[in-house]
């Protein structure tokens, strides 16, 4: 009995060998608890081999979504779920929950977030990059002043071209805290830029504490401004929140901001990191 144990142990090693060999990874690690579940349940074979695939299923699709939010640059893991909209009365949360259909990236049009400081612009933003990354979509995060770094760098070793297919590219280009600082002519040239080339082909979400009248003095242009938002309008939703600010709310008795849980390297099947 003891030399058909060993025996069986032995193909039941070369087994889970060959399942690696094959990419099958996740397979082998759970084959062990399936086939105890199996035997329990009295699954026929068909039920077992279906239980198997979607258990390797659903390890792939989670990789391609951990994979898909690390190149996004997203800072971290926002949902629409986490977000407190009691504290916003003025945001209108059916219309947020219909932006994360998707719908708009679908039609390739555009989605801005106005408001001061602090309302939730920025979290509303990555909850719905990352709704894209869960869909399959490549999403690009980035501030302007980190994608006015990248421009001006990028201009200075004569790489501007291929700087500005990294803005281009992606399904869905956040860019983040519009108007917080000034914007060099040159930035705003190129800025103008990548909105030219996505008219129509990508979508964008801007988040910006400044009025469309401002714009022309935070692109330091009115005439480039102008072409920018006919562009960047044509196509979009417009939210405006007016309301306190989170950070203020979130702040302990001490005075210090709460901290946040950043991502670690695993991503369930609902989308969020464990």
């Amino acid at each position: 009995m003891g030399v058909v144990k060993i025996m069986l142990d032995a193909e039941y090693r070369e087994f889970l060998a060959k399942l690696k060999s094959l990419r099958l990874s996740r397979l082998a690690e759970v084959l062990d608890a399936e086939l105890k579940r199996a035997v329990e349940a009295n699954l026929s074979y068909l039920d077992f081999l279906r239980c198997l695939v979607d258990r390797e299923l659903e390890h792939r699709q989670a990789k391609a979504v951990q994979t898909r939010f690390k190149k996004s640059r997203m800072p971290a893991v926002k949902t629409l779920e986490s977000f407190d909209f009691s504290f916003q009365p003025s945001l209108n949360p059916q219309k947020i929950w219909e932006l994360a259909e998707l719908r708009f990236l679908r039609q390739h049009e555009n989605v801005l977030f106005l408001g001061p400081p602090g309302v939730g612009k920025t979290h509303l933003a990555l909850a719905l990059g990352f709704k894209a990354c869960q869909a399959g979509y490549k999403v690009l995060f980035t501030t302007l002043s980190e994608m006015a770094a990248a421009l001006h760098a990028a201009r200075a070793d004569g790489s501007h071209m291929s700087a500005l297919k990294t803005y281009v590219a992606p399904d869905l280009l956040i860019i983040d805290e519009m108007g917080y600082l000034p914007v060099e002519a040159h930035v705003a040239n190129y800025f103008f830029q990548i909105v030219a080339r996505r008219y129509e082909r990508g979508s964008i979400i801007i988040t910006s504490n400044k009025s469309f009248s401002d714009w022309g003095q935070m692109l330091g242009d009115p005439v480039l401004a102008g072409a920018v938002l006919d562009r960047l309008l044509h196509h979009s939703t417009v939210i405006t929140i007016n309301g306190p600010s989170y950070r203020l709310r979130n702040r302990s008795k001490t005075g210090e901001p709460k901290t946040e849980t950043s991502p670690s390297s695993v991503v369930t099947k609902s989308g969020e990191f464990t």
